[in-house]
C-alpha cells in the first residue's frame, strides 16, 4: 500500500515537471473541465472536451454558474439538487452523502464498492463517498451530465457525472467578502482575493461555516446539540499563461469539519420530554466509553480532505489540442453516531474512513470544420478503509434486542433505562454492568486503467453523428478483518448474531474484469433554434469483491466471499433543445434497462451487504424552461418524472419486485423567477423566490411505508440591495419558509435491529448577509 502510495505521488510530481519546462513554448487552452460560459439564455458546454453551445450538444446537461447559484441561495450541493430535475442530494452527513441521478444513488461507505455516479472537482474524480462531499464556494460552474457518457467522463458514470469548477485565476486585482449571520446563530464568513497579469495569475478562496445544532439533544453528557455545523474550506489556485498555446492550473484544496452527532431519532424509544417523535427533541449519549472505544467521546464527524490538482493544456499545432489532468485526494474521517436513537447504551457505533487517491487523464483533441474528436487514456487508483467500532452493554443489548426478561421496557415512557438493571438480575447480582465491544474493518485497493475515443461527422450543416468507445481493465482487491469478543451472558462467539473474530488474521481477495463501454449520438439541426438529439449508450457499475467472515462446520473462522457481479445500463434517450430570442428550454425522455442491478441489503448483524437484484428499468422526462420576460424579469421552471423500480422478476425476495429506488421520487419541480432591476444613484434591487416540490421518496428497499417520507413542498427567497455600483450588497434569505417538517432519511443501522430511526431535515432557516467586492 506504501508502494503504491508513493508510486501515484512520483507521477503527479513528474508530470508537473514536465508541464512547466514547456513555459517557453507557445500555447493557450481552457481548464480542461467542462466550461461553462452564458450570455442570456445561452450556455456554452465543453461536456464533450469542445466548446459547443449546450443546444448542440446530443446529450442532457444541467448547467449553474456560481452567480447564477447565489441568487437562488444555493450553498451546498443538497440545496443545488432542489433547482436540476432529475438529481437529487441528500446528506445525511457530510462523510455519508447520497447522490441520486435518475433514481439511481451512490452511498456505500464500504472501501469494496464502486460509486454510480461520478462526482468531479477540477475535472478529477472524486466519487468515493466518504472523501467526495465538501464546501462549495467561489464557483465558476456545476454541470450535471445525466445518462452514462464513459469516453467522457469515465467508468463510474454509470447513470450521470457531477462536475464542480471552482473560478479560477483571472488577470487583474479584485476581492469579495461576504458575511452572513442568520437563527440558530448561523455564522458564515466566505470571500476570495484575486491577483495577476496575463501570464500569472493567483487566487486565495475561503468558506467558514458555524451553525447551531437545529435539535436539541437531551443528553448532559453531550456540548453540542444535533446536527450543529462547524465547516471550513479553504483554496489556493494558480494560473500559469506563459503564451497563447499553453494553459496550466495548479489547485490546492483543504476541506474540514468539526459538525455535531447526526440526530438518529428513535420511531420507538420515548424521551424525557414525551413519547417517540422525529421532530422533537432526542436523547443520544454514546457510550460510556465512546473515547477508548469509539475514538472520541462527542457524537459527530472529525473529517480533513487534502487535495491538489495539476492541468495543463496545449494547443500543438492547427486544430489540435493536448490535455492531461491529474489529481491526488486524500481524506480521513472518524464519525461517532448513536444508532439506536435513545438514551440506552444499547447500538453505539463509529465509522473510521480513511482513504486515498490519485488520477492521470491524457487527452488528444482535434476540431476540424467537418470532423472533431478525441482519444486518450486515464489511470485511476485508489486505497481506502472503512472501519466499524460498537460499543454496548450486555444485558441492555439482550434486552433491547430480545427482550430477555420479561415485563421490563427497553427504555420506559419517562426516558430512563430499565434494562440496565439486566445483567444484574442475569448474574444473581454478581456484576451489575458487562461493557462489550467489536470491530470490523473493510479495506479496497482498486486501480482501473482505460483508453477511450470519441468522434463527431459533421455529416452535413444540420446533421452531426457522434460514436466513441472506452475500453476499461480493472483490478480490484479487498481485505476483511474483525475484533469481536465472545458473550460473557449468552456464552457465544459474539454478542450481535452473525459477527465473526477473524483470529487477527486479515482476509483477502482480488478479481480483475474487462468491458467496452460505448455511446452513439446524434443530433438534428431543425431548425436555426430548434435541435433534435438521440443517444444509445452504455454504463457500468464495477462488480464487488465483497468480502467478510464467517464460520465452517468446524467453527473455525473462513473468509466470506462473494462476487457480485456487475451492474450495467442501457441508456435510450430523445430530446429536443431550444433556443430562441428570450426563451431557451429543453425536454428529454429516456429509458434506462438494468441486468446486475445492485442493492444494498441490511443485515442481522448491523452491517450491510450489496446484492444484485436481478434487472430493473427506469423510465423519465426531464423539462426546463427559461424566459427573458423583461431585461430585469427572468421566469424559471423545471420539471422531471421518473418511475424507477426493480423488475416484477426480481432475483432477491419478492418484497424487492417493483419496489422503487431509493431516494427517488417519482415527481420533482422547481419554479421561481429573478427580479434585477437599476433602481437609480448606482443602486439596483434584486430578489428569487422559488418553490421546490417532489413527491414521496422510500428510503430502503424493500420499500416501507414506515420508512418513507410523502410529498414536500418548500418555498425559499432570497432579495437585496446593491449599491455604489455594486461594491456593496446587502441581502435576507430564507430556506423553508414554512417551516415544514419532514424527513431527511429514515431506517439507518437501527432498523436492522428492529428499530429504525428517522433524521429530521432543516427546519426555517433565515438570515442576513453583506458583500463587499474590490474590482
Amino acid at each position: 500500500m506504501n508502494v503504491r502510495y508513493a508510486s501515484a505521488r512520483a507521477i503527479l510530481l513528474s508530470t508537473a515537471l514536465m508541464a512547466f519546462p514547456a513555459l517557453a513554448q507557445e500555447a493557450e487552452g481552457e481548464d480542461g473541465g467542462e466550461a461553462v460560459a452564458q450570455s442570456g439564455n445561452q450556455i456554452v458546454v465543453t461536456a464533450q472536451k469542445f466548446e459547443q453551445r449546450a443546444q448542440d450538444v446530443p446529450i442532457t446537461i444541467s448547467a449553474l454558474r456560481g452567480e447564477r447559484m447565489k441568487e437562488l441561495g444555493v450553498s451546498d450541493l443538497d440545496e443545488l439538487s432542489n433547482y436540476i430535475p432529475g438529481l437529487n442530494v441528500q446528506e445525511q452527513s457530510a462523510n455519508n452523502p447520497g447522490i441520486v441521478i435518475r433514481g439511481v444513488t451512490s452511498d456505500s461507505g464500504s472501501a469494496q464498492q464502486g460509486p454510480r455516479v461520478t462526482l468531479y472537482y477540477n475535472g478529477v474524480d472524486i466519487s468515493r463517498s466518504r472523501g467526495s462531499y465538501q464546501s462549495i464556494y467561489d464557483l465558476d460552474r456545476v454541470e450535471v451530465i445525466k445518462g452514462p457518457q464513459a469516453t467522457l467522463f469515465g467508468t463510474a458514470s454509470a447513470v450521470g457525472a457531477i462536475s464542480i469548477v471552482p473560478a479560477r485565476p483571472e488577470p487583474g486585482l479584485s476581492a469579495e467578502m461576504t458575511g452572513v449571520y442568520g437563527n440558530y446563530d448561523y455564522t458564515m464568513l466566505t470571500g476570495y482575493l484575486n491577483a495577476g497579469s496575463d501570464q500569472v495569475a493567483g487566487r486565495i478562496a475561503f468558506e467558514w461555516k458555524r451553525r447551531d445544532g437545529y435539535v436539541e439533544n437531551l443528553n448532559p453528557s453531550q456540548e453540542e446539540e444535533l446536527y450543529a455545523l462547524d465547516n471550513l474550506g479553504l483554496r489556493g489556485s494558480l494560473r500559469v499563461t506563459p503564451s497563447a498555446d499553453l494553459t496550466i492550473d495548479l489547485v490546492g484544496t483543504f476541506d474540514r469539519q468539526r459538525n455535531g452527532g447526526t440526530p438518529f431519532i428513535s420511531g420507538n424509544f420515548p424521551t424525557e420530554a414525551g413519547p417517540a417523535n422525529p421532530f422533537g427533541p432526542a436523547n443520544l449519549g454514546g457510550s460510556p466509553f465512546s473515547k477508548e472505544v469509539l475514538g472520541k467521546d462527542q457524537l459527530g464527524l472529525d473529517r480533513e480532505i487534502y487535495d491538489v490538482n495539476l492541468t495543463a493544456e496545449y494547443e500543438f499545432a492547427d486544430g489540435w489540442t493536448f490535455t492531461t489532468v491529474n489529481g491526488y485526494r486524500e481524506f480521513d474521517s472518524l464519525e461517532t453516531f448513536d444508532a439506536d436513537g435513545s438514551a440506552a447504551w444499547f447500538l453505539e457505533f463509529a465509522e473510521i474512513a480513511e482513504g486515498w487517491q490519485f488520477s492521470h487523464e491524457g487527452r488528444f483533441a482535434y476540431s476540424g470544420l467537418d470532423l472533431r474528436g478525441s482519444f486518450g487514456w486515464n489511470v485511476f487508483t485508489e486505497d481506502g478503509r472503512q472501519n466499524v467500532p460498537f460499543s454496548s452493554e450486555e444485558g441492555i443489548f439482550l434486552q433491547c434486542a430480545a427482550g430477555v426478561v420479561p415485563d421490563i421496557p427497553c427504555v420506559a415512557p419517562d426516558g430512563s433505562v430499565p434494562a440496565e438493571q439486566v445483567t444484574g438480575l442475569l448474574t444473581g447480582g454478581q456484576v451489575s454492568q458487562l461493557p462489550y465491544q467489536s470491530m470490523f474493518e473493510n479495506q479496497g485497493q482498486n486501480d482501473s486503467y482505460s483508453v477511450f475515443a470519441d468522434a463527431t461527422w459533421i455529416a452535413t450543416q444540420a446533421l452531426e453523428l457522434t460514436a466513441g468507445v472506452r475500453l476499461l481493465w480493472e483490478d480490484r482487491q479487498s481485505g476483511y478483518f474483525a475484533e469481536v469478543a465472545p458473550s460473557v451472558l449468552t456464552g457465544g462467539l459474539s454478542l450481535i448474531p452473525g459477527q465473526t473474530d477473524t483470529g487477527g488474521k486479515t482476509f483477502t481477495a482480488q478479481d480483475s474484469f474487462f468491458d467496452v463501454l460505448p455511446r452513439v449520438n446524434a443530433l438534428y439541426r431543425a431548425t436555426p433554434d430548434l435541435n433534435f438529439y438521440a443517444t444509445v449508450s452504455k454504463g457500468r457499475r464495477s462488480a464487488v469483491v465483497q468480502l467478510g467472515a464467517t464460520r465452517d462446520e468446524n467453527g473455525t473462522a473462513v473468509p466470506n466471499y462473494q462476487l457480485v457481479p456487475e451492474e450495467v445500463v442501457w441508456n435510450y434517450e430523445l430530446g429536443a433543445k431550444l433556443s430562441s430570442g428570450p426563451v431557451s428550454a429543453s425536454l428529454g425522455a429516456y429509458y434506462l434497462d438494468y441486468s446486475g442491478f445492485q442493492v444494498s441489503v441490511q443485515q442481522d448483524d448491523g452491517t450491510t451487504r450489496t446484492e444484485s437484484a436481478g434487472s430493473a428499468s427506469n423510465l423519465g422526462i426531464e423539462a426546463e424552461l427559461a424566459v427573458q420576460a423583461a431585461p430585469w424579469l427572468n421566469l424559471f421552471a423545471n420539471g422531471a418524472y421518473i418511475d424507477a423500480k426493480v423488475d416484477e422478476d426480481s432475483a432477491l425476495a419478492e418484497a424487492y419486485s417493483g419496489a422503487r429506488f431509493r431516494l427517488q421520487p417519482k415527481w420533482q419541480a422547481a419554479a421561481g423567477f429573478t427580479i434585477d432591476a437599476p433602481i437609480g444613484e448606482g443602486m439596483r434591487f434584486f430578489a428569487t423566490p422559488s418553490v421546490t416540490h417532489r413527491s414521496q421518496i422510500y428510503f430502503e428497499l424493500p420499500n416501507n411505508p414506515v420508512t418513507s417520507q410523502g410529498a414536500v413542498t418548500l418555498l425559499n427567497a432570497r432579495a437585496g440591495i446593491a449599491f455604489a455600483q455594486d461594491r456593496f450588497e446587502i441581502a435576507g434569505f430564507v430556506r423553508n419558509a414554512t417551516n415544514e417538517d419532514y424527513l431527511l432519511d429514515a431506517g439507518n443501522t437501527g432498523g436492522a435491529f428492529g428499530y429504525p430511526t428517522f433524521i429530521p431535515a432543516e427546519p426555517r432557516f433565515y438570515g442576513v448577509e453583506l458583500t463587499a467586492r474590490l474590482f
